[in-house]
Order: C-alpha cells, then sequence, then structure tokens
C-alpha cells in the first residue's frame, strides 16, 4: 500500500521559479518515454514535433479571477472560491478564529455577514450587494511564491487562452503556449476552474483516506466531438486529465463537478499522454502523475531535473509524459 510520505523529494529553495521566462515557449522540457523509461531533454518549442497523426491536444481554458481580496481595514483576507447565488460567495477566511456565523466583513464598503462555515472551514458569506472582484481583488498567486503580485503576473498567470472566468489558479502547464504554437497544433478546450482542492495538502498517511474538493468543469458539444473522434488525447495540465479521466471515453457533452483522486496504482482510461509542470512533494499532482508514469520512474525524473536545474512549480519548466 502506498502512503503519502512515499511521494516526498527535497527541493532546493532555488530551483523554485518565481518569475517566469521571458517567452513562455523557452521553458524546458523533460520527456518521459514510459515504454523503455528514457528521458530527453527538450525546449517545449518542440512541443509539436511529439505529435502523431490523430493526436488531440485539450487544453483548460479557465481564467484565473482577482479573487484573493483584503477586506476593508486590511485585517481580513478572503479567497473567493466560487459563487453560490446572487451575491453570496463561498470564501476561505483568514484569521479564521474571528469569523463566526454571524460575524460581518466589508469590501470595498459593501457590508457581508457569514451565514454558513462548511466543514472544510469555507465560509458562506452573504452581501448586501456584488462584490467587484476587478476592484477589489488581486490574483491569488501561490504562497511558494514568496511574493506580492507584480505588473507582468496580470498576463504571464493566464493562458493566452483563458477565457471562462472561474478559477483561483491557473493551469500553469497551458501557461507555454503561445498564439503561433497553437495554431500548429490541433486542439480543444474544456474548463475546469481550478479550486483549492487542487492544492490541498493530503493530511493523512493512507491515500485512501485523502478527499479531494469537488471542481467544476463544462464539456462542449464541439469539444466531446473532437475528443470522441480523436485517436490519442494528450491532455495538458492534470485539470485536464483529472476531467477526462472522470468521464471516460466516449465523452458527452456536460456540466458538472468531478472529485476524482488519481494516484498508484490507477491507470489512465482516456488520457494517451500527459503534459504537465513540476509538483510539489506529497501532493495529489505528483500522485496523479505517478499513475501516468509510475512512482519510480516519476522519481528518478524529478531528482534528475534537481540535477539538470530545471525550474520548478507554477512558472517552472514541464514535462511531457509520453
Amino acid at each position: 500500500m502506498l502512503r503519502t510520505s512515499d511521494f516526498d523529494y527535497s527541493l532546493p529553495d532555488h530551483l523554485i521559479a518565481r518569475h517566469p521566462l521571458a517567452r513562455r515557449e523557452e521553458s524546458r522540457m523533460m520527456v518521459l518515454h514510459r515504454q523503455g523509461e528514457r528521458i530527453e531533454h527538450r525546449r517545449f518549442r518542440e512541443f509539436p514535433s511529439f505529435l502523431q497523426k490523430g493526436d488531440l491536444v485539450v487544453l483548460n481554458d479557465t481564467r484565473v479571477i482577482p479573487a484573493r481580496v483584503f477586506a476593508d481595514g486590511g485585517k481580513i483576507e478572503l479567497l473567493f472560491l466560487e459563487v453560490v447565488r446572487e451575491n453570496v460567495w463561498k470564501c476561505l477566511v483568514k484569521p479564521g478564529r474571528k469569523m463566526r456565523v454571524g460575524a460581518t466583513v466589508r469590501v470595498r464598503g459593501v457590508p457581508g455577514a457569514i451565514e454558513e462555515i462548511l466543514p472544510e472551514g469555507e465560509r458562506i458569506i452573504v452581501f448586501d450587494g456584488p462584490v467587484d472582484l476587478d476592484v477589489a481583488g488581486e490574483l491569488p498567486l501561490p504562497p511558494y511564491f514568496s511574493r506580492a503580485v507584480e505588473p507582468e503576473d496580470s498576463e504571464r498567470y493566464q493562458t493566452v487562452f483563458a477565457r471562462e472566468r472561474g478559477a483561483v489558479a491557473a493551469p500553469t502547464a497551458g501557461l507555454h503556449f503561445t498564439p503561433e504554437i497553437l495554431a500548429q497544433i490541433p486542439h480543444a478546450f474544456l474548463t475546469l476552474h481550478v479550486g483549492v482542492g487542487t492544492f490541498r495538502p493530503v493530511q493523512v498517511e493512507d491515500l485512501a483516506q485523502h478527499r479531494m474538493h469537488a471542481e467544476r468543469f463544462r464539456i462542449s458539444e464541439e469539444s466531446a466531438r473532437a475528443i470522441n473522434a480523436a485517436q490519442r488525447l494528450v491532455a495538458v495540465g492534470t485539470t485536464t486529465a483529472r476531467v477526462l479521466e472522470s468521464q471516460g471515453l466516449p465523452v458527452a457533452a456536460c456540466e458538472s463537478r468531478t472529485d476524482i483522486f488519481i494516484h498508484p496504482p490507477y491507470r489512465p482510461r482516456a488520457v494517451g499522454a500527459l503534459l504537465t509542470n513540476f509538483h510539489l512533494p506529497k501532493s495529489t499532482l505528483l500522485m496523479l502523475v505517478s499513475a501516468f508514469a509510475g512512482r519510480e520512474f516519476i522519481l528518478q525524473a524529478y531528482a534528475e531535473a534537481i540535477a539538470q536545474r530545471y525550474r520548478f512549480y507554477s512558472y517552472g519548466d514541464c514535462m511531457l509524459i509520453l
């Protein structure tokens, strides 16, 4: 039985990419060939050369919202996760001990009251009117950046194809694409609004006890037809892979939620190849890629990435699993 500690590794702090490269497509790309467990070192601009006839590249077109908000007075921090109903939001709140049911908060003068505290600690907040996140909020950069939001983040922490507003984190495997590269390859979009569930730490040692938070997704009629006609699906990012694996093939156009937790010994049933970034130790994302390529091979590849000074995490380099 695999445990959370089986997915641990040590990363030097200087390999965490806290800023993007000058050009998206210049990221390094480690290519893992599952057959023969062979590793190549390439650049992302070479990605199209690894596609075969009949492939379809599937991308997540979610757009990150400026979800991080400091309430009036600056003492309460809120992360706006999703709309529950008109003027009602599910939020994470810090510090939570002050925000019990009935407690109030103001955002740009708009009063809100805590209606409910959910089992995982999120607050349902009823506001007296609309909260304009574009005015009140900022992009919720990952905490490992250890820095404030900078002007370049407004463009670079979004994919060039981001359309559907709703994510609180970028689908980072898509950050490497440029419009020029996208135009060269057969592709389709789906939407999964990346929530906190993707990034919550695993707090149990027994993987069978971990529960993922459900995240919203949508597959359009057009994308469903393209996906079902493809000979091989190349998923861009773990979020795309989770949607496709939760649906299986053939997919149907739908709007739903998924809480699928992919980890060994799971074997992919829909995705034929996966493009992904390098993930945090003991994370559900590292467990997912281990289900695609094998835990030992992934940890070997991560050790080589560290030795070769790859850049890690959201603004870092990528891995193509074939």
